[in-house]
């Protein structure tokens, strides 16, 4: 069985979230699902068949024969920060509805294509839909589900809803930019911290930037509140990444819904290997040494659960593993000092710090 992660569970005592805090985090990201739900399904209603059945099964609505289900459709932060996002430009948080499910729509094409470049055969405690539907309609759902995400904020019709596409069109083309990133990465045998920075800013930080200004716009802020709104994002989704990093080597399968090592078996340059890599002494020479064996390995897929868990503790023996819990608290520090610059209702820039906070803190 894998261990559990100390790391993130430090993260969670130095970050500080209260039981009450924790309860109220989970009602606003119940909101934004029970909120954005109804019109994520319109809008994958409109795909032709067989596109709605396969973007209904990724979605957890139904099961693989096509039955009623109600699976894991994700931890919804997102939505949920799109919808406060128009309450912190003073609107309803149901003007944030359409930026919600834009982005909800986007963040789930990348991960119908990055399952498949991944070869990840397990999301949310199920078959990918490559794996379950084959690779061309996860590509091809995947595609629809990207174009959806324009057309519903198109439709609107209105000044804010055009600059709110422009923010979602560049999100996208930024996150792009980091799966390639990332892809490029796993077949050098040394990449920088900067550089893994950079590729996980783009991958996840821009999208979840998107998403904390996206209703902000649709609500009629200027520029400089949307912009102040990204920071935070940007920053928290460096946080996010970089627990979600520590949970790709060290999480509990049961929690997350993936294999063992996950990052590992998939030879990726994450925070906590990039920084085990640059750390110098006899760990991080002997993990480069094994990396850049592994790389040219052609049996790399039957190595034994001891040696990924031997890496694995080389890694943290470098400290990869505490740099990494050390970065997301700073990414959540700098994402929260954003918010002084915005004015907004103190009850919104409550749950904005709530969210970050469960954030940095989650198991899965």
């Amino acid at each position: 069985m894998n261990p559990g992660n100390p790391a993130v569970e430090n993260t969670a005592a130095s970050v500080g979230t209260a039981g009450g805090e924790q309860a109220d985090t989970l009602a606003l990201l119940e909101r934004g699902r029970t909120l954005s739900t109804p019109v994520l399904r319109a809008a994958v209603d409109r795909l032709a068949a067989p596109m709605d059945t396969v973007a209904a099964y990724h979605f957890g609505w139904i099961d693989a024969q096509g039955n009623p289900a109600d699976g894991d459709g994700g931890k919804a932060v997102r939505p949920a920060l799109a919808l406060l996002s128009a309450e912190a430009a003073g609107a309803s948080a149901e003007v944030g509805i359409p930026g919600a499910v834009a982005v909800e729509l986007v963040h789930n094409f990348s991960l119908l294509h990055d399952d498949l470049m991944d070869g990840d055969e397990q999301r949310r405690h199920r078959d990918t839909v490559w794996k379950v539907h084959g690779p061309a309609l996860a590509i091809l759902v995947g595609d629809a589900l990207f174009a959806l995400a324009n057309e519903v904020l198109l439709e609107l019709g209105t000044v804010e809803a055009g600059r709110a596409a422009r923010r979602l069109t560049t999100a996208s083309r930024k996150l792009i930019d980091g799966q390639a990133q990332d892809i490029s990465y796993e077949h050098r045998e040394r990449v920088s911290v900067e550089e893994c920075l950079e590729m996980e800013g783009n991958k996840t930080g821009a999208l979840l930037a998107c998403a904390v200004s996206i209703g902000a716009v649709l609500g009629g802020a200027d520029d400089r509140t949307a912009d102040k709104l990204e920071e935070y994002g940007y920053h928290l989704g460096l946080a996010f990444q970089a627990v979600d990093d520590l949970l790709g080597i060290w999480g509990d399968p049961d929690a997350t819904g993936k294999q063992t090592w996950s990052d590992l078996r998939q030879r990726k340059k994450s925070l906590p290997v990039v920084a085990a890599l640059a750390a110098g002494g006899p760990a991080c020479e002997e993990l480069a040494q094994l990396l850049a064996a592994d790389a040219k390995s052609n049996d790399f897929e039957n190595f034994s659960e001891e040696e990924f868990a031997h890496r694995a503790s080389l890694i943290e023996a470098a400290g990869g593993r505490q740099w990494t819990a050390d970065e997301a608290r700073r990414q959540h520090a700098v994402a929260i000092r954003a918010l002084d610059d915005v004015n907004m209702p103190q009850r919104v820039r409550d749950q904005l710090v709530a969210l970050a906070d469960f954030v940095v803190v989650r198991k899965r």
